[in-house]
């Protein structure tokens, strides 16, 4: 073996000699680039590149590379030709196809992506990464058509994978147009031949269903799946459809069906297969579940990596390239191959024997590196090598000097200001997105710099007057472009703290506002209650458009949108969409039996000031809470920044904005002497622990003891093992004391904390009991509260006077929820999910052994695994052996609290080995076990779990980012109670990632919350509703604070009513979705700030495009509302001859200001003692709001009360 591998090495160097003696050197590149200064998009004299011979060149700073490859390829592209980019860091490839559309907008570029498993992986790549390789492969083939691409770019490890030869794509590839006849039955065949799978509702690709004359399938490489309606045997139309709702969208005039898998599968492949099998494999084939597998139909997980026994001989890349491309070797290659066939020896020679799975030897699957370059050799190459310092500074780019911002100075951005002055070149800022390119216009405005915005560098070329500009790109790095005189300035050199990782933020990615998650109205049905703060409990009944007398320019009606509400004897109450601040939901009992109000009558008033009495006590009661608090003293931890840092660096994944500002605020806490006590409220598998985690950092690093607290002994053992890893590198002692560990090894650790030596422990309640000291503990972490009983939360209660503590949970109880909404604790939530996580699909259905079969093999059909929980232990081995009768091919094992701890553990371990597929178990697994390949979880009697529970079983699946799957059995649909059913339904509806929260509001609704502080429960809260008592609440604790007596009777408080006298609304054809747009209603209504206003206006707009004349006046009519306010304003009514603007009794307004404004303006007038009156002729809506923001601007600052 060892003399093999010298003589291949000898090859290689051979190899690379002799192409070294081939290279030609830089300065002659040099002179070979004439660049001309007149046109940048005329090519640049790139030098000619002949095949079989290779040109090497340094690789260029900063993100420059993107500019030569953009360059090279539209060469390439007008020769004809494609060209294809080889990267030794798979982040490259995708990093340079986002700046490469900077360069060069027009070239279409393609990604050939990585499977993202490992050789001789136990399953099968995503299915939407297959679709996007096929896609791929097809679009090369298609060089000149409209479908193909100039560009690819392939990772060098995904390189070295053989491939399904051209032919087999070719062969199964088919497409159908409107309008040709159809064989039903024949189309069957062909979808089957070609490895699609037949199923009841089509929701991934690879997949197709049949109803009557309509087909629904979604093709391998497309983004949408598409419904086909046969008439007769013609196709009359196909359209998209959304795979969620079902509902049909697009018509489209053909279709292209690529093969639903990179083998074949129909009879002949599969006789084909266990020839070869026989053949190429040694031991007895009928031993292998494979094998066997094949002969039923059946690929099973990870099969790709048997990809040489469905064909006579496998392609590579290259053999899809065809003759006329271009390569380019992009970074150091050769440490990539080696270190891919280093791992992929070593892990040939762990999965090698077993007889089950046999394996084949590596070298007829991958290329290894001088197969690679052999077939790379025909063509014509560019190798652009880090580290080759022939020049020290290339003649076309240029490293930038520092231009980062200096935080607190007078003027932070001196150095760019400085650059801008002196460099000679014009400087283009670059901003990540268009709300990113907003935010840091207003950052350079207040630095005096006003950059003009450009759409594209073509743009900003063309305009050669502006010194500075900005636009928007997803360039990772800047660097200064010479030869155009460009430098390229992006946020990575101007904020130089982030770079390493250099952030992308979606937008959507705003940190997630608590208020509003509850106040969100986007759940709302018809037919749920609702209260109006003025008239009550009434139920709605959808958003209807109305004519109320205004008419267009064109003389048309111009109709209103309005939320319709009805109340109790059937009277009716229409509210303007612009008024949503007035509607809450209405939470308290069921939807069913909630009191509705009559209209006009005085049973309202009288339901609020009961509540509102009630209120002013809690309030004063809260108040002495928190004055309590305050006066306490904890301790204030100090932070060592660059430690902290260089921990955070240790988060192999990106923090979520929620996950950022939930570790900012606990930070914050722990720096403030107060002691914290806080509530993080995040999803199964939402990154809790990391927050834990720097908390625990910062105390333990602070010289502070930390308990880490967890309900299950195996909950405690894999925090134990998160927290050794992460503190590996750190002088940290970490500890556990749990039934796992032995008695010896928990004396040790209980000693260990008493002296001091022991940092942080991770235990169960063990840890509250009263044999446990600490030496100075400093931080309480207790995950998953709501599994602790009474008990251990008095003595949580006694430690909390000093100690910091925080709290993780997924699903607080109705109490917690309640005390944290009411402010008797901080809370954050995290319900932005991590990028690549899919939602659960969740389905309810009556227990039979047809729909737990189908279940259980959806998920063998991928390789994962499967939990099904039984929570019975007495009957569990029955069920045991009535799942081994309906699934012959699971391996089964049994889990549950009653077994010794040894075996436990050792079942655990079995199962995250994946040695049994099933884990039949009962709800020991509820607290955060993470097995990333279980991904289905089928749940018997659901009827008899709460909401959280089954919350939190859930949350066992969906760990990686494969689709997940529940099931909730229950004995018979029909026959559930009502709170069953709820529940149920709640957890149906509550697909959406990050639901956790909201499923605690729900329960806080099933069950009440009850009053946290006084004797009287729920009485007063259900009569006004939750959300209503919460609000008076808050309004009383900040007029008291204030030293005022709380007058909660007045309109609660009551905005400023805005009237533009033009339609305010999101028209139906821009933003179709009802539950959208009464979400958006409510956003915008319940918004405090312009800023909140702006990040809603972005994300309108990204969603729907450029807002019609109606949207733009909703928006104007918030502006004006929130700037409106702190003038005290109450009403603003302007029609387009005259304004009415009304004021409240003693506006905070310099009375010197308004007489000093009517008698500079004609147009002004007083109007009685609190209006003011302009006439002008106006008619368009957005210059009368325009007008009254002028008119209050010059009223000064408003004075504070």
């Amino acid at each position: 073996m060892a003399a093999a591998s010298k003589s291949v090495m000898r090859r290689i160097l051979k190899s690379t000699a002799s192409l070294q003696r081939q290279l030609v050197t830089f300065p002659r590149f040099l002179q070979a680039l004439r660049l001309s200064h007149s046109e940048t998009s005329a090519p640049m004299d790139l030098p000619k590149l002949s095949p079989s011979k290779r040109f090497a060149l340094p690789m260029p700073v900063g993100s420059a590379d993107a500019l030569l490859l953009a360059r090279l390829a539209e060469r390439e592209k007008s020769a004809g030709r494609l060209t294809v980019i080889v990267t030794a860091d798979a982040s490259d490839a995708q990093r340079l196809i986002d700046e490469m559309a900077f360069f060069a907008p027009e070239l279409r570029t393609a990604l050939f992506p990585d499977w993202e498993t490992l050789p001789y992986d136990t399953f099968s790549p995503h299915q939407d990464l297959i679709s996007e390789r096929l896609a791929t492969l097809w679009r090369i083939r298609q060089r000149d058509h409209e479908s193909g691409a100039d560009v690819v770019l392939v990772p060098a490890t995904t390189a070295l994978y053989r491939l399904a030869p051209p032919s087999f794509l070719a062969g199964y590839t088919f497409e159908f147009k409107q309008g040709q006849k159809l064989d039903e039955a024949k189309l069957k065949a062909q979808l089957t031949l070609a490895g699609y799978q037949h199923v009841s509702q089509v929701v991934s690709h690879g997949e197709y269903a049949v109803r009557g004359g309509l087909i629904d399938l979604f093709p391998m490489g497309s983004p949408v799946p598409y419904r086909v309606d046969l008439f007769d045997d013609e196709i009359d139309t196909i359209r998209t459809f959304d795979p969620d709702t079902q509902r049909s969208q697009d018509t489209v005039p053909q279709v292209r069906l690529l093969p639903g898998r990179e083998f074949p599968m129909d009879e002949d492949a599969r006789a084909k297969f266990r020839h070869r099998w026989r053949e190429l494999l040694e031991g007895d084939p009928t031993r292998s579940r494979i094998y066997k597998d094949m002969g039923a139909g059946v690929a099973t997980a990870g099969i790709e990596y048997y990809l040489p026994l469905f064909f006579d001989d496998t392609a590579t890349v290259f053999d899809y390239l065809g003759e006329d491309a271009t390569l380019v070797l992009h970074g150091e290659l050769e440490p990539a191959f080696q270190r891919f066939w280093q791992d992929t020896k070593e892990r040939y020679r762990l999965v090698q024997g077993d007889p089950e799975r046999p394996a084949l030897p590596p070298e007829t699957l991958f290329l290894n590196a001088e197969q690679f370059y052999a077939c790379a050799k025909p063509y014509p190459q560019l190798a652009l090598r880090p580290k080759v310092d022939d020049v020290p500074d290339s003649a076309w780019f240029q490293t930038l000097p520092d231009l980062s911002v200096v935080r607190g100075a007078e003027d932070p951005l001196q150095r760019l200001q400085a650059h801008v002055r002196s460099a000679g070149r014009r400087v283009l800022v670059l901003a990540e997105s268009d709300g990113r390119r907003e935010s840091l216009l207003d950052f350079l405005r207040s630095s005096h710099l006003n950059p003009p915005a450009f759409d594209s560098l073509a743009e900003f070329q063309g305009e050669d007057s502006e010194p500075l500009g900005i636009a928007t790109s997803n360039l990772m790095r800047g660097f200064a472009w010479v030869e155009t005189g460009i430098d390229f300035v992006t946020e990575t050199e101007l904020f130089a703290s982030t770079s390493g990782s250099t952030r992308r933020r979606k937008k959507q990615e705003q940190v997630s506002d608590v208020d509003a998650l509850i106040k969100d109205l986007s759940e709302l049905k018809v037919g749920d209650p609702v209260v109006h703060s003025q008239h009550g409990i009434g139920r709605y009944h959808g958003l209807v458009n109305m004519d109320v007398g205004q008419k267009n320019e064109d003389g048309t009606p111009a109709l209103q949108e309005f939320l319709h509400l009805e109340y109790a004897k059937n009277a009716v109450l229409y509210v303007p969409v612009s008024q949503l601040h007035h509607i809450s939901r209405y939470t308290g009992v069921t939807p069913e039996s909630a009191p509705l109000h009559n209209l006009g009558s005085n049973q309202w008033e009288k339901a609020k000031r009961k509540a509102a009495e009630q209120v002013r006590d809690a309030a004063a009661e809260l108040l002495n809470i928190y004055a309590r608090r305050a006066a306490r003293e904890g301790h204030a931890f100090r932070l060592n920044v660059q430690d902290y840092e260089q921990f955070a660096q240790d988060f192999g994944f990106e923090e979520t904005a929620d996950q950022k500002a939930a570790i900012h605020a606990v930070i914050h806490d722990m720096l403030s002497p107060q002691p914290m006590d806080r509530l993080v409220c995040g999803d199964v598998g939402f990154g809790k622990t990391e927050v834990a985690l720097r908390a625990a950092f910062v105390a333990a690093m602070g010289g502070k003891q930390v308990a880490f607290l967890a309900p299950t002994t195996l909950l405690a053992e894999q925090h134990y093992q998160t927290l050794v890893d992460r503190f590996s590198k750190w002088p940290i002692r970490v500890a556990e004391v749990s039934r796992f560990r032995t008695t010896k090894e928990v004396n040790a650790a209980l000693q260990g904390l008493g002296e001091g030596s022991v940092d942080i422990v991770v235990g169960t309640h063990k840890l509250l009991s009263s044999s446990v000291k600490f030496k100075d503990l400093g931080l309480l972490i207790i995950d998953e509260e709501h599994r602790f009983g009474v008990r251990h939360k008095e003595a949580m209660k006694a430690m909390r006077a000093e100690v910091d503590v925080l709290t993780l949970t997924a699903t607080p109880i109705p109490r917690t929820m309640g005390m944290a909404l009411e402010g008797l604790r901080d809370l954050s939530v995290i319900s932005t999910a991590p990028q690549r996580r899919l939602a659960i699909k969740t389905f309810v259905r009556s227990e039979s052994q047809g729909v737990i079969r189908e279940a259980v093999l959806r998920e063998f059909k991928r390789g994962g695994q499967v939990y099904f929980l039984h929570n019975e232990v007495e009957t569990i081995e029955n069920r045991r052996q009535a799942l081994e009768a309906i699934l012959p091919e699971a391996r089964i094992a049994v889990a549950h609290g009653q077994m010794p701890e040894r075996e436990l553990e050792r079942v655990m371990r079995d199962f995250v080995a994946q040695r049994y597929n099933v884990l039949l178990c009962s709800t020991i697994i509820e607290t955060g076990i993470d097995v990333p390949t279980a991904n289905t979880i089928v749940i018997s009697r659901a009827d008899k779990f709460g909401l959280a529970q089954l919350h939190q079983l859930r949350g066992r699946v969906g760990r990686s980012h494969h689709q997940a799957y529940a099931y909730l059995m229950v004995p018979d649909v029909e026959g559930l109670t009502k709170q069953a059913q709820q529940r149920l339904e709640a957890i149906q509806q509550m697909e959406e990632l990050g639901s956790g929260f909201y499923l605690a509001m729900h329960d806080l609704e099933i069950r009440g919350a009850g009053e946290v502080l006084g004797e009287n429960q729920s009485g007063n809260m259900m009569e006004i509703g939750f959300q209503l008592y919460n609000e008076m609440l808050a309004e009383a604790v900040r007029s008291l604070k204030n030293g005022k007596e709380p007058d909660l009777l007045s309109p609660m408080a009551a905005t400023t009513e805005i009237n533009l006298h033009a339609p305010a609304l999101l028209p139906n054809d821009y933003c179709g979705d009802v539950q959208l747009r009464l979400s958006f209603y409510k956003k915008l209504a319940t918004a405090k700030t312009t800023d909140q206003i702006d990040h809603l206006l972005e994300e309108i707009v990204d969603r729907f495009g450029k807002l019609p004349p109606q949207a733009q006046t909703l928006i104007d009519t918030h502006r004006l509302r929130v700037l409106s306010e702190p003038y005290g304003v109450a009403k603003v009514d302007a029609a387009p001859g005259v304004i009415n603007i009304t004021f409240k009794p003693n506006p905070p307004i310099d009375p010197m200001q308004i007489i000093s404004l009517i008698q500079k303006n004609k147009h002004i007038k007083l109007a009685g003692n609190d209006k003011l009156r302009i006439e002008r002729e106006l008619p368009d809506p957005k210059a009368r709001a325009q007008m009254v923001r002028d008119v209050l601007r010059s009223l000064g600052t408003p004075l504070k009360a």
